[in-house]
């Protein structure tokens, strides 16, 4: 719901200053118009010496530093209003989340149930999977003993984060009345675009129904192989009833329709299939982490001065495209009515495709400045994305 944004961060203020309850505090993503220190700041009360310090965690999108402040010189209301559009608070008792929209305005989400706080100062992060699930093991992330692979730790981590940004955005979605209220008549439908070994795909099913959540997940990918493997897992597992998997492409899937559309790393095009498919099918909430875009790239021959600057070098012409084709399917699917926003959702060192599409379906009405802005765009650099070939959000 939106609230005024000062009674949001004075209510933000008041669970931070209770260093007792306090959990952790989590600043991400920027505000429009406004420029932030840092990608993400992580804050949470440690124990040294016998007494109570905040930790602060600053990432740059390359490396982390780490200072140790006492409450009473912390100015809480300062970190709030750095320019972060995403607020999370979490508290013994339940979390307080602040979303600050484009127009300075905060949607609040008030989640109730108990936390731990855990005051270590050199405190491992919470996991929401455990390594010794037979789930993680079966799928070979974990080994016999339970132990995270070190050759798959850095997915674990992955589908870890994915989870993390999953799981607040649905439940968002569900209180806006975006996506109905799961019920085991009715359950989430699920569709893993691209599952590959799947890996997201059970971690999705898994976590959800741990939290009781009822839930229906399908995982797509185009190969014979991943069909088998993972329905043999769903067997094993004694979870085929509420997961199932399809060999077959994303663009032709007899699935015809889901509430949430997720896809973690699906090559080039494939993206824009899973995006395509999500989107005519209706789906409520989108959350794609693409990868290898190399469409646009090819594409970019008439480049439009002075951005030649940029594209003499290959790396710097890579890294531009990249970017490019992921903000034009944001724009794309603004155009198409959804409410959407980049982000990272992991740090470069585990992946150097971190970041994410986040969509969530509000049928608002595309504004004939953005529509007036993605035709220049398309008409300057000669291009044709991918996404445009498959969604004529333009009529």
């Amino acid at each position: 719901m939106a609230t005024e944004l000062d009674d949001a961060l004075e209510s933000a203020v008041k669970i931070i200053s209770e260093t007792a309850t306090l959990v952790r505090v989590v600043l991400s993503g920027r505000r429009r118009n406004m420029t932030v220190p840092f990608e993400r700041i992580d804050i949470r009360p440690v124990l040294i010496k016998d007494a109570i310090v905040l930790q602060i965690e600053q990432n740059d999108g390359r490396a982390t530093t780490v200072k140790n402040v006492a409450p009473q010189d912390f100015g809480a209301r300062g970190y709030l209003e750095m320019g972060y559009a995403n607020i999370l608070v979490e508290h013994t008792s339940g979390a307080l989340s602040i979303r600050i929209t484009k127009k300075g305005e905060a949607q609040v989400h008030e989640d109730k149930g108990a936390r731990e706080q855990n005051l270590e100062h050199d405190r491992r992060k919470a996991r929401l999977l455990d390594p010794s699930d037979p789930f993680l093991i079966e799928i070979g992330i974990s080994d016999s003993d339970g132990r995270i692979k070190p050759t798959r730790s850095d997915k674990y981590i992955q589908v870890e984060e994915f989870l993390r940004l999953l799981v607040p955005t649905l439940n968002s979605a569900i209180e806006a009345k975006q996506i109905a209220k799961p019920t085991p008549e009715k359950p989430l439908v699920i569709a893993d675009l691209g599952c590959g070994n799947a890996y997201l795909t059970f971690a999705v099913h898994q976590y959800l129904t741990s939290i009781d959540m009822p839930v229906h997940v399908i995982g797509i990918d185009i190969r014979p192989e991943s069909l088998k493997r993972n329905n043999e897992i769903a067997k094993k597992l004694k979870i085929d009833k509420t997961i199932e998997f399809k060999a077959e492409a994303i663009d032709q899937t007899s699935l015809t329709s889901c509430d949430i559309a997720i896809a973690l790393h699906a090559c080039d095009t494939a993206t824009d299939d899973a995006i395509a498919w999500a989107v005519t099918g209706g789906a409520k909430l989108l959350l794609i982490a693409p990868c290898c875009q190399h469409d646009l790239q090819t594409q970019m021959s008439q480049v439009p001065e002075p951005w030649n600057i940029l594209t003499k070098h290959g790396l710097m012409k890579e890294r531009l495209g990249d970017l490019m084709t992921d903000a034009l399917r944001a724009q794309i699917l603004k155009l198409a009515g959804y409410r959407t926003e980049v982000i990272e959702f992991i740090g470069g060192e585990h992946t150097p495709r971190n970041i994410m599409i986040r969509a969530v379906l509000t049928h608002a009405k595309a504004e004939a400045k953005d529509i007036e802005s993605y035709k220049k765009m398309l008409k300057e650099w000669k291009i044709d994305p991918a996404l445009a070939s498959r969604l004529n959000v333009i009529q």
